[in-house]
């Protein structure tokens, strides 16, 4: 069998073979040619050995890798995919020969192996499910139960919901579905945008698959086979946003060492042996660094161990937190007041992609970095070694020491979701997607389809355990019974309201899986924007992707309104943005002064001292330090600590007063032009892409949008007004006309640098313009036969 090589205008591939398999092949050889650098980083950093060739500042990352198993999971779920389905692991076999026979090239042809003296390694079988995995670890943002817990520990549970909101890096996904009722051709369209760490290579690869069986346009994960997010088969679509669902859990566990190792206290009061080995991690410039791994029954220890914390920390008193409820910490009930104050922001937040990186953004050194098979047995190398129990003194001070293990669904089950690939790419109809997404099992996305013959799909696909509410919420006692897993939930389905549905994580179709979800205001404009005019084209919606009014920002201008008393200048900034439209263009002035005195209220609410005791974190481990930064967590909830009836006695009007002045004084207000040029919101929110080895150095460009506009290029308010995340692809699948359909990434398809296809789509991306999807070979040409 053979396979070919076709490149579009804008050196996106297009890939023909004789069978999937074959195709896989050829997928994952033009991947590791286009994207060498990016392959070996991914796998690296699934493995917890992106240390050895990025240095220092990578060890975090592989210290957590290696501690929660990550690599063990991605083979033990490979091992059950070959027992459950030998056709999809001979397929991901495929795919893996592929990368593995264009690495070297690869690798050649990319500066950063030079840079760095890195030789590419030798993919294995499970390295995609370790890739996928690693991608999507923190993507259901279990780090936000420490965060309550800190909130819980020293403001009370009613204070949860006033900062119901996940991590500095939050933002969201945009996507809607509109039936042929409502367009221009009688046939659905579903459009939409991914928001994820803008990355360089590019998270999201434009891709256009062919053989006999299926021909699949989509954007598919470099490293992974197939198109599992968004993709177009001619005759059905589909696509997804994160459905903000929770199904990983935090337990607290006691553990202490014996002469044989290290025990861990169970629910029924019996000492059990935990398994127990030590690693070396390679670490580039320095000494290697030995790390103890820890798993018990519940899962891998992920947090301190049977000493506690760097420096003996131990755990706070644990009494009555099993108790504690999801209503008891007040975030159901912050869901949405009567003035539709929005009950939490997203989770998706640091995990995503990645929900995996630094927080760290230029010109801001202080941000701390981030960077349905049967059960499995929980730990199958740990042998049990009962003890009679064992509890005198446990609550007696000192406290004991603090260890966390970390619950996630693969570790338990061995199912990352691999079987849904080939079916999603056969399918013809929205009844074989929708059979397709009962084998999917996480990330957890609420997920759109639509097909040629009018059928239509809402629902929500992963797996999301059955468990106690405080399960949900907080970190639970490991030692305590009724924190069990009991099955999986079943799946919400939803439906179309005026032929039109829109998802960009809010409280809805998933709301029974969750705890936080995004803020109405996205889905809300969008479902406002679809009902200005009765029916749609494809042509059409760009408009909406673009979108830049900001309805989060009224209970700050509402505070600016009800003001008196200002000095001249801060009455006039006060008055420029009572007027302004909410639209944060990049051209818009308004836009920069009101992020000037945002950002201000923030820093001034943060420094507070009703909230000192939550801007330490405690001695977590760097990589889950984020979720704990006090200063983005006000950004994030302003509207929420800005309406809420009462803060802890703080004189909030005096606050905003403050900041309007600071602003007026500082060359950002409206008078500042007699001194210099006015400022716009796109002179200081400018793209700001992960690189996993710094430079090259662009002059990226301005942006338009903010966190809570339809356009989500998100800064840090309060921090930094650079956006690290925002749109991470875009796309309008026409189910009229496949080749009416449009996409666009950020960059380029290409991710070697000096490429002509390095970064030529983000002129496009930036001003909201999309590139045609081409699907007839006869336009393309030809590359190569391989």
């Amino acid at each position: 069998m053979t396979g070919e090589i076709f490149r579009d205008a804008w050196g996106i591939p297009h890939l023909r073979a004789d069978g999937a398999r074959e195709l896989a092949r050829v997928q994952g050889r033009v991947t590791a040619l286009d994207r060498a650098w990016q392959l070996e980083v991914e796998r690296h950093r699934a493995q917890g050995t992106s240390a050895s060739f990025l240095g220092a500042e990578a060890l975090p990352w592989d210290r957590f890798v290696r501690r929660a198993r990550l690599d063990d999971t991605a083979r033990r779920c490979f091992a059950e995919l070959e027992r459950r389905d030998p056709e999809t692991a001979a397929w991901v076999r495929a795919y893996v020969d592929g990368v593995n026979e264009g690495l070297a090239e690869g690798a050649r042809r990319t500066p950063e192996f030079a840079r760095t003296g890195l030789a590419p390694g030798r993919w294995e079988p499970w390295t995609p499910l370790g890739v996928w995995l690693g991608i999507h670890i923190l993507f259901a943002g279990f780090p936000a139960k420490l965060w309550r817990e800190q909130v819980v520990r020293h403001l009370g549970a009613d204070a949860v919901g006033l900062f119901a909101t996940d991590g500095p890096g939050t933002s969201g996904s945009n996507g809607w579905l509109v039936s042929g009722e409502r367009t221009v051709t009688g046939h659905a369209i579903i459009a939409g945008d991914p928001h994820r760490f803008i990355e360089e290579p590019g998270v999201y690869q434009q891709i256009h698959l062919s053989c006999p069986e299926f021909d699949v346009i989509g954007l598919a994960v470099p490293g992974v086979p197939g198109i599992a997010h968004f993709g177009h088969t001619g005759t059905v679509a589909w696509a997804i946003t994160n459905a903000m669902a929770d199904y990983q859990d935090l337990y607290r566990e006691r553990l202490r060492r014996t002469g044989a190792g290290v025990e861990a206290l169970g629910p029924d009061g019996v000492w059990r042996r935990a398994a127990r080995h030590t690693e070396v991690v390679e670490v580039a410039g320095e000494e290697p660094v030995e790390i103890e791994v820890i798993e018990t029954e519940r899962g891998p220890v992920i947090i301190g161990g049977p000493e506690g914390l760097p420096g003996g920390l131990a755990e706070v008193d644990e009494a009555g937190v099993e108790e504690v409820g999801v209503e008891e910490v007040g975030v159901e009930e912050a869901g949405a007041d009567e003035a539709g104050v929005p009950a939490a922001g997203v989770q998706e937040g640091l995990a995503a992609s990645q929900e995996r990186f630094s927080t760290r953004l230029p010109d801001a050194p202080d941000t701390p970095q981030a960077p349905h098979a049967p059960a499995l047995p929980d730990a199958p190398d740990t042998p049990e070694a009962p003890h009679a129990p064992d509890l005198a003194g446990l609550s007696d001070p000192p406290p004991p020491p603090l260890a966390i293990a970390l619950r996630y669904p693969p570790r338990v089950t061995g199912d990352l979701g691999f079987g849904a690939l080939l079916p999603l790419l056969r399918a013809r109809r929205v009844a074989d997607v929708d059979r397709a997404l009962d084998l999917w099992a996480e990330p957890v996305n609420v997920v759109q389809a639509a097909d040629t013959e009018g059928g239509l799909l809402h629902r929500v696909a992963g797996t999301v355990p059955v468990r106690s509410a405080a399960n949900r919420t907080r970190l639970v006692p490991a030692w305590v019974p009724g924190h069990d897993w009991h099955g999986r939930h079943e799946t919400p389905r939803g439906g179309l309201t005026d032929g039109i549905a829109a998802m960009a994580n809010q409280r809805g179709l998933a709301a029974p899986l969750g705890v936080e979800f995004a803020p109405p205001h996205r889905a809300d404009r969008i479902t406002a924007l679809l009902g200005e005019k009765d029916h749609w084209s494809a042509a059409d919606m760009p408009a909406i992707h673009m979108d830049t009014r900001l309805a989060s920002a009224a209970p700050l201008l509402d505070r600016l309104n009800a003001l008196d008393a200002l000095s001249p200048e801060a009455d006039r900034v006060r008055r420029t943005l009572v007027a302004w439209d909410r639209r944060m263009d990049a051209d818009s002035e308004a836009a920069a002064v009101y992020a000037a005195v945002r950002g201000a209220v923030v820093r001034r609410l943060a420094a507070h001292p009703a909230f000192a005791a939550l801007a330490v974190p405690p001695a977590y481990p760097e990589v889950l330090l984020p979720w704990l930064a006090l200063l983005p967590r006000v950004g994030f909830a302003l509207e929420h600590l800005l309406r809420a009836e009462e803060l802890y006695g703080i004189d909030r009007a005096g606050i905003v007063r403050a900041a309007v002045e600071e602003v007026a004084g500082s060359g950002a207000a409206p008078e500042a032009a007699s001194r210099g040029p006015r400022r716009t919101w796109g002179d200081s929110h400018r793209l700001a892409p992960w690189r996993a080895l710094p430079g090259p150095s662009y002059d990226e460009p301005g942006l338009a949008g903010d966190h809570d506009c339809v356009l989500c290029t998100s800064a840090v308010p309060g921090l930094s007004d650079l956006s690290a995340r925002g749109p991470a692809a875009r796309y309008v699948w026409d189910l009229a006309d496949r080749e009416a359909s449009r996409w666009v990434v950020p960059l380029g398809a290409c991710g070697i640098p000096g490429s002509p296809h390095h970064r030529d789509q983000l002129p496009l991306w930036t001003r909201g313009d999309l590139v045609p999807v081409v699907t007839d070979f006869t336009r393309l040409e030809k590359e190569s036969d391989v």
